[in-house]
């Protein structure tokens, strides 16, 4: 049984995934609207994807960024629904993944939810913009 880490009302929670709760993923090539559309990270986001009922990106590698691009062109297309991280994710880049637009996790086998947990937001503010926080923090913060 995978561990899934999900936000539910802006808290990050962990549940257990059974088998007979993984969705059934339809790639780019089969995939109809309103089901769950699993992609890899080398595919062109399309705007009609707005309609997928959840979209997850499966990384190959723990090495390979191009799914971080690849969910940031998908939340810039409009898509607003769960975007989830698949594949070979690790605890140390959460915290990028939801800056990104990530908004579920399905951690492998070998992951600790608890770490995972701990990983996810471990600063209080970010200088940069970025998917969720489009503004840096110059232009967040009052000045005088």
């Amino acid at each position: 049984m995978q561990n899934l880490i999900h936000n539910v009302t802006g808290q990050w929670q962990v549940s257990a995934l059974s088998a007979s709760e993984t969705p059934h993923w339809q790639t780019d090539k089969t995939w109809q609207a309103g089901l769950p559309l699993c992609v890899t990270v080398d595919v062109e986001p399309e705007p009609v994807w707005q309609t997928a009922s959840l979209i997850g990106i499966d990384f190959p590698a723990f090495t390979d960024g191009r799914g971080l691009s690849l969910a940031t062109l998908i939340r810039r297309i409009g898509y607003k629904g769960d975007l989830r991280a698949l594949g070979a994710i690790h605890e140390d880049v959460l915290h990028y993944m939801v800056r990104c637009g990530f908004t579920s996790f399905l951690l492998p086998e070998d992951c600790d939810p608890a770490v995972a947990l701990a990983c996810i937001a471990p600063y209080t503010e970010f200088y940069q913009g970025s998917v969720i926080q489009p503004a840096p923090l110059y232009q967040r913060r009052a000045r005088g």
